[in-house]
């Protein structure tokens, strides 16, 4: 087997194995998921845990419930939309770069290859005196997601999964914040090294945002609610954050932008309810949920509710324990606003130095 070193693009701690050849067609739309606790169900935070990890074999991994439908799901509407073979999917994981074999293995299993995966290159911060930096991911995937936007030259869109059990809400808005040059550069460092970003990290990143274009590429993030925080508190990032307790949530929303079919959210509430043990109750309270969150718009319910009801997902008798609100901002067919909301999709100024969880 070839070392990994030579499949490869190293710079600093972020490894890149590029699979596919998308970055030459510049597709509009990329998709980017964090894999740990976002795709698949891992997790560790000590030295040991990441060790045990290592030695897992890939079939022993198991996916956060419902990801593996939900993946192949969006990737067949990318390709019934674009006629395009190479779906633009790329992972980024905290793991070291020797699990990547195992990793693309269990993805093969499911079905999905990538266009490319980032790892952390994680095994020398096994030193005692390094330890703390095997948790620190903000300069870490900050950088990964500025080297995956300068591959590409035009204005593009991204769609991005995350969960809360790290900082992924604060990375992605300060990526979105990097590439858009919200900050002056003096403040964006101030900020980065409150995070715990390096020095070394810190002039790439800046480096890699001269070479980007000045356009934000984030249009939506989702955070899978792996530890239960509380949905409230992604507020301060704007309405494009998207916190969700489960898949089902996650393709109601993709559904509601287009970039599902009904089909497809049968298919993951189908998944959940099969092999995963969610039942129909459970199921209905995540629609309901959306609804009460002013995420699901009225629209959007009338048409994916009588699809689930004939599925047997959702109960006949179902009313929304309040009013849906409707559409009220809409480009295309994405939808930005529904009635009732008071939160602004991207504020002027996230305030990153305080965490009210």
């Amino acid at each position: 087997m070839e070392h990994w070193k030579l499949r490869s693009e190293k710079l600093g701690d972020v490894v890149y194995f590029p699979y596919g050849a998308v970055t030459k067609g510049d597709p509009s739309e990329i998709y980017v998921w964090d894999l740990d606790k976002t795709y698949l169900d891992t997790s560790w935070h000590t030295p040991s845990e990441l060790i045990r990890t290592i030695f897992e074999k890939s079939f022993q991994k198991r996916n956060v419930p419902g990801t593996a439908i939900l993946v192949a799901s969006v990737k067949e509407n990318w390709m019934v939309q674009h006629g395009d073979e190479h779906f633009p999917l790329f992972f980024i994981t905290a793991s070291p770069p020797q699990m990547e074999v195992k990793i693309k293995e269990k993805l093969e299993i499911d079905e999905i290859v990538p266009e490319g995966i980032f790892f952390k290159d994680n095994l020398r911060n096994l030193h005692p005196s390094r330890w703390r930096r095997l948790t620190q991911q903000v300069g870490f995937k900050v950088q990964a997601l500025m080297q995956l936007r300068c591959k590409f030259s035009n204005e593009i869109t991204q769609v991005l999964w995350g969960d809360d059990s790290e900082t992924d809400a604060t990375i992605y808005s300060l990526y979105s914040d990097i590439c858009s040059r919200r900050w002056p550069e003096a403040e964006l460092v101030k900020l980065l090294k409150h995070f715990g970003v390096t020095r070394a990290q810190l002039d790439t990143i800046l480096d890699l945002q001269d070479q980007c274009l000045e356009h934000d590429p984030v249009e939506k993030v989702y955070i899978n609610l792996a530890v239960d925080t509380d949905p409230e508190y992604y507020l301060k990032f704007g309405r494009r954050i998207v916190p969700t307790y489960n898949s089902f949530q996650t393709s109601l929303d993709l559904f509601q932008d287009s970039r599902l079919l009904e089909t497809h959210v049968l298919k993951v509430a189908q998944d959940l309810h099969t092999n995963f043990g969610f039942t129909r109750d459970e199921l209905q309270r995540s629609l309901d949920d959306l609804v009460r969150r002013r995420i699901l718009a009225q629209e959007t319910l009338e048409r994916i509710l009588p699809i689930l009801q004939a599925g047997e997902i959702i109960t006949p008798d179902y009313k929304p324990s309040i009013a849906p609100g409707r559409v009220e901002s809409q480009v295309g067919d994405r939808i930005f606003g529904v009635e009732g909301e008071m939160e602004p999709w991207i504020p002027e100024q996230i305030d990153y130095m305080h965490d009210y969880r």
